[in-house]
This record gives C-alpha cells, sequence and structure tokens, in this order.
C-alpha cells in the first residue's frame, strides 16, 4: 500500500472519491467469446480495468515429461501490457505477475474437473490492457467466463471481489487510488455455490474487527457479481444457439 497523501479519500458525508459509498462495488460488465481463435474468452471491464482472458484446451500436455496421469495442469499466465499503467510498465514478466500465474492457476484448477483430462494441459492468458486496482480479482472472475465459454466442465465459477481499509473505514472494492494511498487491500475469491474461499491474500493491516467486516462485505458482493458472470455466458449461447457471431 501507498503513503497517505493529502488527498481525502472518503469525505464528510462517508462517499468515496467517485461518490461510492463504502459497500458499493465499482461497474462491472462481462462479455464472453470476444476472440475467434480461442476456445473461450471473456472481457471484463471493471471500474478502470480493462482484461482479456483467453483459454486454450484440454490438450496434450507439451513436454510430456510435465503430464499428469491423473489430472490435467491448468496453467495461467498474468501479464500487464507496457501501457496498461500510467508508467509504462518494461514489458515481459517480473516478480509480481510470477506470483500471481501461480495463485490464479491454483484458484482456477479448484474449479475445473482436471481429473477427466489425464496428460492434458489447460493454458489460461490473462492480459491486463488497461489497470485500475484489483486487476488479479477481475482478470481470475474474466478467466472462470472463458472457461465455461470453452466447454470445460466445471465445479463452479471462480468469483472474487476486494475489500480495504482507506482513511480508517473498511470498503467494497478498491480504486486504484484507495489502493494507492489505503492501509489494507484484501483480494478474495470462492466457488460460490458453497462459498469455498480458493484465493486470499492481505496486503498492509487490519483489526480483526475490520477483517470480519471486509469479509462480510466481500461474501456479501459474490452473488451479485456471479450473476454477471452467468449473464455473460447465458447472452453467449443465446448468440451462438441463433447463429450469431
Amino acid at each position: 500500500m501507498g503513503t497517505q497523501s493529502d488527498i481525502k479519500l472518503i469525505d464528510e458525508n462517508g462517499l468515496r472519491l467517485d461518490g461510492r459509498k463504502p459497500g458499493d462495488l465499482r461497474p462491472l460488465k462481462i462479455q464472453a467469446g470476444v476472440l475467434e481463435r480461442a476456445d473461450g474468452s471473456a472481457l471484463i471491464e471493471w471500474g478502470g480495468n480493462k482484461i482479456i482472458a483467453a483459454v486454450y484446451g484440454p490438450r496434450e500436455a507439451y513436454p510430456k515429461h510435465n503430464q499428469d496421469i491423473n489430472k490435467a495442469i491448468v496453467k495461467a499466465r498474468y501479464n500487464m501490457a507496457a501501457f496498461s499503467v500510467d508508467e509504462r510498465k518494461r514489458p515481459g514478466p517480473d516478480r509480481r505477475s510470477i506470483e500471481i500465474s501461480k495463485v490464479l492457476s491454483e484458484a482456477l484448477e479448484s474449479s475445473i474437473m482436471v481429473e477427466q483430462f489425464p496428460r492434458a494441459q489447460i493454458d489460461v492468458f490473462i492480459e491486463v490492457i488497461q489497470a485500475d486496482a484489483g486487476t488479479r480479482i477481475a482478470g481470475l472472475t474474466a478467466s472462470s467466463v472463458a472457461i465455461a465459454d470453452a466447454g470445460i466442465p466445471m465445479r463452479d465459477f471462480v468469483t472474487g471481489c476486494t475489500a480495504g481499509k482507506v482513511d480508517g473505514k473498511v470498503v467494497l472494492d478498491l480504486s486504484k487510488e484507495e489502493d494507492n494511498f489505503g492501509q489494507a487491500d484484501l483480494p478474495i475469491a470462492v466457488l460460490p455455490r458453497n462459498n469455498r474461499i480458493v484465493l486470499m491474500q492481505m496486503d498492509g493491516d487490519l483489526t480483526l474487527e475490520e477483517f470480519d467486516q471486509a469479509t462480510s462485505m466481500i461474501m456479501g458482493a459474490i452473488p451479485r457479481i456471479n450473476e454477471i458472470q452467468r449473464s455473460a455466458l447465458s447472452s453467449r449461447i443465446k448468440v451462438q444457439d441463433s447463429g450469431g457471431e
């Protein structure tokens, strides 16, 4: 988290810089099937984030010594485009993107019926075109729609959101300024049917009471986000059934 500047992130009426109340989500839109050459794909626009997820597979894992005879391997690759942030990012993977790729791979694997595809590999590419805080959760949420769009059997969607502490108050779905200058950031992703947590990380400090409040906010938002995921997939299926592109 950044150092608090002179910017007042929450005003005297309890409203945030973008006019939201503490428990409000940023505008969220998901579109499935945006790439013709991918087996499955999705575009998510969440706040100022714009992220494309593309899925390829299941296909034979290569090289063969990487194969698992009992299940498919899920490989997620998270990447931020050089132009996705205000200060141009150096192209290529860095420590942060490698770490995020690993935790996203594990979260997605928990939702996929990998046991149905021994010796196979499922590749998930997550490309951040424009970044505005919460990119790992937004990318994970889009990836789950892309996997469903590819027709890969899943136990459930992976659905996530963030919460954190800003000006001493717990808020939902941090914006860029709140992420940079707030006191804590807590991303969580779950399988919505049973609320099984598949990703949880924290940057900053929260008291136990604040942690419980932040978690409660996230869990309250999960059904709304999951409905948007399902609507994106339903719209895609309707287009396919009608013979459209």
